[in-house]
């Protein structure tokens, strides 16, 4: 009964609770919509069904048992004497893939710093594993662009990225022409939500996080879309990689 309870008496839903008492009192059309809006964005069920779409369809968790290709991890910034902890989980879950491999194969890193990559990763995957890092610009767009004048198309790929981004370098990654899978560090907002009785009727803030993220993603490739064509920096691909 506890855990039923609970989570009715948090903040945000008392502030639900609130706006459905409004709505139902003063009978106006945009206070149902911001109910609506309010719910819609921060039920658990509705956000566990988003999360499980995007790891189906976006990205997946795991590299694929099959898989006999090269690698490639996209920068998370860092300096030249540390690494982030986002670098990490994307170094690590490349390094566990990597190291179940008998056949020669090969890492391909992006950053301007390389070399807390390099010693990072070189730890942690066998001798035979080839490391190659370069930088490749300042944004996702300019890696790709830079990637695709160096990486062999004949091969295939898994792109190693955040899961907050696995959205930009999966339509990159086609857009580009590479025979390639997204595989994404699984973060705490991309989890899926508890989601008992009580979830139907409540809200999660976790939610509105999952969802400003995606919002962010989608807008940042749109743009991309929208203006690559008459700016400088915004790379778009070759006729050749179509």
């Amino acid at each position: 009964m506890k855990d039923f309870i609970e989570p009715f008496l948090y903040p945000h839903n008392l502030f639900l609770i609130g706006l459905v008492i409004a709505a139902i009192r003063y009978k106006k059309w945009g206070l149902w919509l911001l109910v609506g809006w309010f719910y819609a964005f921060g039920n658990g069920w509705v956000a566990n069904q988003v999360r499980a779409w995007y790891s189906s369809e976006i990205s997946q968790v795991q590299v694929p048992t099959a898989f006999r290709g090269d690698f490639v991890v996209l920068g998370c910034g860092g300096d030249a004497v540390s690494l982030p902890d986002c670098a990490k989980s994307r170094l690590d879950q490349v390094a566990n893939a990597a190291s179940a491999r008998l056949d020669p194969l090969t890492i391909h890193m992006t950053t301007l710093y390389c070399q807390p990559y390099l010693t990072y990763l070189r730890s942690k995957v066998p001798a035979h594993v080839q490391l190659n890092c370069l930088y490749g610009g300042e944004t996702t767009y300019h890696e790709f662009y830079n990637l695709d004048q160096r990486l062999d198309h004949a091969k295939s790929y898994v792109f190693v990225t955040s899961d907050y981004h696995a959205f930009r370098v999966h339509k990159l990654a086609k857009a580009y022409g590479f025979e390639a899978t997204t595989v994404a560090a699984l973060s705490s907002t991309f989890r899926p939500v508890n989601c008992r009785a009580s979830c139907y009727l409540t809200v999660n803030l976790s939610n509105f996080d999952l969802f400003a993220k995606l919002t962010a993603e989608f807008s940042s490739y749109a743009t991309y879309q929208a203006t690559a064509r008459w700016t400088n920096w915004y790379k778009t691909p070759p006729v050749s990689a179509k």
